[in-house]
C-alpha cells in the first residue's frame, strides 16, 4: 500500500511538467477564441490525441496510479489551462468511468476505445444520468429500460439532460429505471452504440461558464440495445434487484448502491482537482497583476487589504488540493470514505474556486470585469463546481448523512 506523502515522484513530475505545458502553450492561447465560441474545439482535443493525452492509455495510467494522485494532479494542470476546453478534452472520461464502475472486463475492453477513438479520428463519449426532473433527485429519474427478451434487446426510453457531449458521442452510457418500485436501487446503466435508431440530440445548451465544453439534452425513443449493453449483465442485474427487493420487505438493510452513484462516488476528488486549477490560475493571473499595477506610486500588493486577499487566496487553495490528494489516495488504496471524504474534497474545492475567482476579479478592478482579462473567464467557469456532479448542498448532506448516521432531509 502506498503511504501518503506530498512529494511527488520523478515520473509524476515529469507527467506534471508535460500537461502543464499543453495547457500553457495550446490550451491557454485557444481559450478565449472557444468560450466565444461556444463549440466543442476539435482542434485542441487533436492535438491532445496526437502527443497521447486524450487516449485510453494515458488515464489508464495515471487512474492505476498506486498513489492515487495521477488524476487529480492530471486534472489540476488541464484545468490550470482552461475549464471549458479542459473538459471537452476529460468529459469522455466520466462515462469510461461509468463502465469501469459498472462493466464487466469483455464491456471495459470493447466500449472503451471506442469512447477515444485516435488521433486521426478523434471521438467523445457522453455519460447520461440528469433528467429535466431528477437532478440530485435520482430516485424521481424517470428513463425506462425495458427487457425484450424475445430479442434479448433492452428498448430505451426517456430524456437525459446537462449531458457533457451528449448526442455528439460515439457512446452514450445512459443510466435507467429498471424497476421504478425500488426507487434509485432499481436503476441499471447501458451502454448505447453508435449511430443507434432512437437516440438524438434535444436542445443544446448555451451557458454561463464552460462554453468550449458542448452540454445537450439526449432523446431516446424506442432505442433498442443488445442485451449485452446492460452493463455488468443481466445476471448481476437480477441478483442486485432481488436483493433489493427482499431488503425492502424486511424494511430496509443494507444500503445498496444504484450505478449513477458508484461513478459519481469515484470522480468527485477529480472533479475537487479541476476546482482547484480554476482557482490556481486565477490566484496566479491576480498575484502578478497585483505586482505590476501600480496605484498611488506603489504595486497594490503593498496594500494590505490586496496582500491579505492574496494570502487567504493561497491558503485555501492548498487547503483544497490536501482534501482533494488525501481523498483520491484513500481511494487508490482502498480505504473507506468513512467520514465522506470524497465529498469533502468536492464541496470544499468547488467553493474555493467560486470565492477565490470573485476575489481575482476585485483585485483586477474594472479590468477583471472585462474579457481582456482571464480572470472574468475563470470566474464564470468556477459556478459550475458547486453544481454538477453533486450540488454543493448535496456534498453537505451526504457528509451530514456520514457523520450522523441519520437519514437526515
Amino acid at each position: 500500500m502506498a503511504e501518503f506523502t506530498m512529494d511527488l515522484n520523478d515520473e509524476q513530475k515529469e507527467v506534471r511538467d508535460w500537461l502543464h505545458g499543453f495547457a500553457a502553450d495550446v490550451i491557454r492561447p485557444a481559450a478565449a477564441e472557444w468560450d466565444e465560441r461556444e463549440e466543442t474545439p476539435w482542434p485542441v482535443i487533436q492535438e491532445a490525441a496526437k502527443i497521447g493525452i486524450y487516449s485510453l492509455d494515458f488515464y489508464a495510467q495515471q487512474f492505476f496510479d498506486p498513489t492515487g494522485l495521477g488524476i487529480p494532479m492530471a486534472m489540476e494542470e488541464l484545468f490550470w489551462g482552461d475549464a471549458g476546453i479542459a473538459l471537452s478534452i476529460v468529459g469522455t472520461g466520466l462515462a469510461a468511468v461509468g463502465v469501469l464502475a459498472n462493466g464487466t472486463e469483455e464491456q471495459i475492453g470493447t466500449w472503451i476505445p471506442q469512447m477515444y477513438g485516435d488521433a486521426n479520428d478523434v471521438k467523445v463519449a457522453a455519460f447520461c444520468s440528469s433528467e429535466p426532473d431528477a437532478g440530485s433527485d435520482v430516485a424521481s429519474m424517470r428513463t425506462r429500460a425495458v427487457y425484450d427478451a424475445a430479442k434479448d434487446e433492452w428498448v430505451l426510453n426517456g430524456t437525459k439532460t446537462w449531458a457533457t457531449n451528449g448526442g455528439i458521442a460515439n457512446v452514450h452510457v445512459v443510466v435507467a429505471v429498471v424497476d421504478p418500485e425500488l426507487g434509485s436501487k432499481g436503476h441499471a446503466s447501458f451502454i448505447v452504440p453508435p449511430n443507434t435508431p432512437g437516440l438524438s440530440q434535444g436542445q443544446k445548451f448555451k451557458k454561463h461558464g464552460i462554453r468550449a465544453s458542448h452540454t445537450a439534452e439526449v432523446v431516446l425513443e424506442d432505442a433498442r440495445v443488445p442485451g449485452s449493453c446492460l452493463l455488468g449483465g443481466k445476471d448481476k442485474l437480477d441478483e442486485r434487484m432481488a436483493r433489493a427487493r427482499e431488503r425492502a420487505k424486511a424494511g430496509g438493510g443494507e444500503r445498496v448502491k444504484n450505478a449513477a452513484m458508484a461513478t459519481f462516488e469515484a470522480s468527485r476528488p477529480a472533479v475537487g482537482a479541476m476546482a482547484v486549477g480554476t482557482a490556481r490560475a486565477a490566484y496566479e493571473e491576480a498575484l502578478e497583476y497585483a505586482r505590476t499595477r501600480t496605484q498611488f506610486g506603489r504595486p497594490i500588493i503593498d496594500n494590505q487589504g490586496v496582500a491579505f486577499q492574496l494570502a487567504d487566496m493561497r491558503t485555501q487553495i492548498d487547503a483544497a488540493r490536501l482534501l482533494v490528494w488525501r481523498a483520491s489516495w484513500m481511494a487508490a488504496t482502498g480505504k473507506k470514505f468513512e467520514s465522506a471524504e470524497g465529498s469533502m474534497s468536492k464541496l470544499f474545492a468547488s467553493e474555493t474556486a467560486k470565492k477565490v475567482t470573485g476575489q481575482a476579479i476585485q483585485i483586477l478592478g474594472g479590468n477583471g470585469f472585462t474579457r481582456e482579462y482571464p480572470v472574468e473567464r475563470m470566474h464564470r467557469d468556477a459556478a459550475i463546481y458547486t453544481i454538477f456532479e453533486g450540488t454543493s448542498e448535496i456534498q453537505r448532506l451526504v457528509i451530514a448523512r456520514t457523520l450522523s448516521g441519520l437519514p437526515i432531509r
